[in-house]
């Protein structure tokens, strides 16, 4: 049954109620003097947990003119992994299948082609051996496949074998490829494993694994190899988060004053919106704010003076650390957050550069930086291809997938 009209009406009229107590625009000023005044730096128990790199700034730029500039990196190489989400199946196993590519501006189609997918299954039952292997080539060598047997725990099997899948095939894949690089990698999302890091704030049991289990050290301590890699060859190493879910600044903000937004893109959102003198939104120019050293939230064990979580690292710790800026494109109301190793946003020419390739992507695509788009089409399994998918392991296993009310209510992957 759908709502009836006067459902409709009542539910509008409601919410209706409801934005006439929030003054977005009182919203605005308050973000925009958090930014001047708190962030220079801003400190969280006794830490300085976000600092500029440089003088705190507001940016803009026209759109038509920076999407005419030439690149400075002139090949562009992006890097995503795409998953078929979770499974459970009647037989006790939890499993997850990734698959990474990495695409290329100008187009490359023999790399295009390569894949690394790395099947992750979770159970249980100690007497069942998922029978983990090393990496197997398939497509005549374009690409290679690997089990991964995911360390028992009692809950969280499905965060468990989605992230080992997800962040092992990204960073397998992206140091095989590494060597195609010439001048700008940019992993679709952020530069380490941010999904694993969070396990230490979820719950004991994941903490406790992300310290004690070798399979998820190996995966983080694999991005750390992978930016000593590039900060060896002097290529930038770079991540584009399209939907940051951050609240590390939020939170640390409310310890000294208000903070209205629901998470740290609302604020920076809040901070690079223009308007008009009547309110409207202007989209003429993107609007960016300067570099920052982050060391809140997930950031903070691979920053200087975290821990790593017991990994080594082989250069200056400070190398390590996240630095970010953030972009907001007026034409879709949305916000960007790019992210890069400090070994490489330290040098200022590198960070301008850096700034402005993403900006003219940004401004030259309407979203995402073409090689990001491209490499998240290659990555990404879709709907139907998820559905097969499963059918086929069903068949391979000889058990089914586990169902429940809302896969008959809702068609789930039928």
């Amino acid at each position: 049954m759908t709502l009836d009209p006067v459902h409709f009406d009542g539910i509008a009229r409601l919410a209706g109620r409801i934005s006439q107590r929030v003054d977005a625009t009182e919203h605005e000023a308050v973000a925009g003097t958090v930014f001047e005044e708190y962030l220079d730096p801003l400190w969280y128990d006794g830490r300085r947990i976000i600092e500029p790199i440089g003088d705190v700034r507001r940016r803009r730029v026209d759109v038509a003119d920076v999407a005419l500039q030439e690149p400075p990196f002139p090949t562009q190489h992006g890097l995503d992994s795409g998953t078929i989400n979770p499974t459970t199946f009647t037989n006790g196993l939890v499993l997850d299948v990734a698959q990474a590519a990495m695409a290329a501006v100008p187009s490359d189609l023999e790399l295009h082609r390569s894949r690394s997918v790395v099947t992750t299954a979770h159970s249980n039952d100690p007497t069942v051996d998922c029978g983990e292997e090393e990496w197997t080539p398939f497509d005549g060598g374009y690409s290679r496949g690997r089990i991964l047997q995911a360390p028992r725990v009692n809950r969280y099997e499905e965060a468990v074998v989605h992230a080992l899948s997800l962040y092992l095939a990204e960073v397998s894949h992206a140091a095989l490829k590494a060597e195609v690089v010439d001048d700008l990698l940019i992993l679709d999302g952020p530069i380490y494993p941010k999904g694993l890091l969070a396990w230490a704030d979820r719950h004991p049991e994941l903490a406790e694994l992300l310290v004690e289990e070798e399979r998820p050290r190996d995966v983080i301590g694999r991005y750390l190899g992978l930016v000593e890699r590039f900060a060896d060859r002097g290529i930038p190493l770079t991540g584009f988060i399209k939907n940051g879910s951050s609240k590390a600044i939020t939170r640390a903000v409310r310890n000294e004053t208000r903070a209205p937004w629901v998470d740290d893109a609302a604020f920076f959102e809040r901070v690079l919106r223009r308007t008009d003198g009547s309110g409207e939104l202007l989209t003429d120019e993107l609007t960016f704010t300067n570099w920052f050293v982050s060391r809140c939230g997930v950031d903070g064990p691979l920053s200087a003076d975290g821990d790593a979580i017991g990994l080594e690292r082989s250069r200056p710790l400070e190398d390590y650390e996240v630095t970010f800026f953030c972009v907001y494109d007026p034409r879709s109301e949305l916000l960007f957050r790019v992210e890069a190793p400090a070994v490489f946003t330290r040098d200022p020419e590198t960070r301008e550069a850096l700034t402005t390739q993403f900006l003219r992507d940004v401004a030259h695509e309407g979203g995402p930086p073409l090689a990001v788009a491209k490499a998240d089409e290659l990555a990404r399994i879709g709907r139907d291809e998820k559905a097969a998918l499963i059918r086929a392991i069903e068949q391979r296993f000889g058990a089914d997938r586990d169902r429940g009310y809302d896969d008959e209510r809702w068609g789930l992957l039928a």
